[in-house]
C-alpha cells in the first residue's frame, strides 16, 4: 500500500539525523549545543505541520493532507547537506513540516479506519515506520563508506515525490467518520477541557522528545566510545530502532494479555533502565547493548498513546489530534536540543543523556497519578 510505503520512508528520514549528525558536526565544526539545533529545526517544523493538520484534515480530508505532507517532505529534504549550516537548518525545518503532516495524518487515518482495534493497527503502522528507521543507518553507512553519503537525502526526496504523486492519482478510501461540526460538544472541546487531555499532551511531549533524544544522539555516543575507526558507530541507531521494531511487531500479541497502561509503564521502565546503562557505558559494545534495551522499552508506547486520542476526545479528535501531535513535535524539538546543551555546558554527552532518562521517569509518574480512559484495541 502506498501509505505504508510513505510511512517506511518517513521512518528513514526522521531518523537520518542520528547517523548524519557526527558527519555534519565535523563538516561545520559544530559543538553539541549547536548540533542540537538541527533537532530543534526538525521538530519545530514537525510541530507546525501537525498544527496545520488539525486545520486542514477536518476540511480537506486525508488524501489532500497526505499528498501535501509527502510533497513538502520531498521539497525540504532535497538540499540537506548541500550547503552551509544555515541551509541545513532550513532544509531540516522544511521537511519537518512535511513529516508533521504525514505522521499525524497516517496515524489518524489508521485509527479511524480501525475503530475496533486501534492499538493493534497503529502498532503495525508504526512497525512499518520502525523498519524504515532501522535500515536508514545501514544505507547511510554503506553510501558514506563509498563516498556517496550526500546522495541519501536527495534519493529520499525523490521517493517521497513518487509517493505524493501516487496518492494524488490512485483511488483512495476516506475512513467513515462523523464531522466534528455535527457534535456541539466536539466543537467546544479543547485539549484542556477533557480530563485526560493535558496528561496526554504531556505524554506526547515527553515520549517523542525522549525517543528522539536517545535515537538521535546514540551514534555520537557510540563514536566517542569506539576504540577503532570505521563505520560501526553509524549502525548504533539501528540497534535502537531495530529493538523498537521487534517490540512493535510483538505489541499486537502482548495486547491480548496485558492492558495498554501496563505495557506502556513496563516499556518506560525498560527504557529508563537502558538510559541508566548508557550513562555508565564505557565501550561501544556496552552502548549498543543498553541502546537495544532502551529501544525495546520504547517500542509500544507511541502507538498506544496515539490510540488514546480518539477515546479521549471523541468527536473532537480529528480537530484536536494535530495539537496533540504538535505537543510531541515540541518535545522532539526540546529534549534532543537539551541533550546537546547539557553536553556542552557540563563537558560530556552523558550529562546530556540525563534529560531523556528524566523524561521516562516523569511519564511513569504521570500514568500512575492519572491513568487514561479505556481504549478499544
Amino acid at each position: 500500500m502506498v501509505i505504508y510505503s510513505g510511512v517506511f520512508l518517513t521512518g528513514m528520514l526522521t531518523t537520518l539525523l542520528g547517523p548524519l549528525l557526527p558527519v555534519l558536526s565535523a563538516r561545520w565544526s559544530l559543538a553539541d549545543a549547536q548540533a542540537g539545533y538541527l533537532f530543534t529545526a526538525l521538530f519545530a517544523g514537525s510541530m507546525a505541520g501537525a498544527v496545520l493538520t488539525g486545520l486542514l484534515l477536518p476540511r480537506r480530508g486525508f488524501r489532500f493532507s497526505l499528498v501535501l505532507g509527502f510533497a513538502l517532505t520531498a521539497a525540504g529534504a532535497l538540499p540537506l547537506g548541500m550547503g552551509s549550516w544555515t541551509v541545513g537548518l532550513l532544509s531540516v525545518f522544511s521537511y519537518g513540516v512535511g513529516l508533521g503532516f504525514t505522521i499525524a495524518c497516517t496515524n489518524m487515518w489508521v485509527s479511524d479506519s480501525n475503530p475496533e482495534r486501534r492499538s493493534s493497527a497503529l502498532s503495525i503502522l508504526n512497525f512499518t515506520w520502525g523498519a524504515g528507521a532501522v535500515v536508514c543507518p545501514f544505507f547511510f553507512a554503506v553510501l558514506h563508506r563509498e563516498g556517496f553519503g550526500g546522495a541519501m537525502a536527495p534519493a529520499l526526496a525523490a521517493a517521497f515525490a513518487v509517493v505524493a504523486l501516487l496518492l494524488a492519482v490512485l483511488p483512495f478510501k476516506e475512513p467513515k467518520r462523523e464531522p466534528a461540526a455535527a457534535d456541539s460538544s466536539a466543537t467546544q472541546a479543547s485539549v484542556w477541557s477533557v480530563r485526560f487531555g493535558p496528561v496526554l499532551g504531556a505524554l506526547f511531549f515527553l515520549y517523542v522528545g525522549t525517543e528522539n533524544a536517545l535515537g538521535g544522539w546514540v551514534a555520537s555516543l557510540a563514536k566517542r566510545n569506539s576504540a577503532a575507526d570505521g563505520t560501526l558507530w553509524m549502525m548504533a541507531p539501528s540497534f535502537f530502532w531495530g529493538a523498537l521494531l521487534v517490540g512493535r511487531g510483538l505489541a499486537p500479541m502482548m495486547l491480548r494479555f496485558l492492558t495498554e497502561v501496563r505495557i506502556v509503564i513496563g516499556g518506560l521502565a525498560l527504557a529508563s533502565l537502558g538510559g541508566v546503562g548508557l550513562l555508565a557505558a564505557s565501550s561501544l559494545g556496552a552502548v549498543l547493548a543498553w541502546t537495544t534495551l532502551a529501544g525495546f522499552g520504547c517500542s509500544a508506547i507511541f502507538p498506544i498513546q496515539a490510540a488514546w486520542i480518539a477515546p479521549t476526545f471523541g468527536g473532537a479528535a480529528p480537530r484536536l489530534a494535530g495539537r496533540i501531535f504538535a505537543m510531541g513535535a515540541l518535545g522532539g524539538a526540546t529534549l534532543p536540543w537539551t541533550v546537546g546543551f547539557l553536553s556542552t555546558a557540563f563537558g560530556g554527552l552523558k550529562a546530556g543523556l540525563v534529560a531523556p532518562l528524566a523524561g521516562g521517569v516523569i511519564m511513569i509518574a504521570l500514568l500512575l497519578i492519572s491513568p487514561p480512559p479505556s481504549a478499544k484495541r
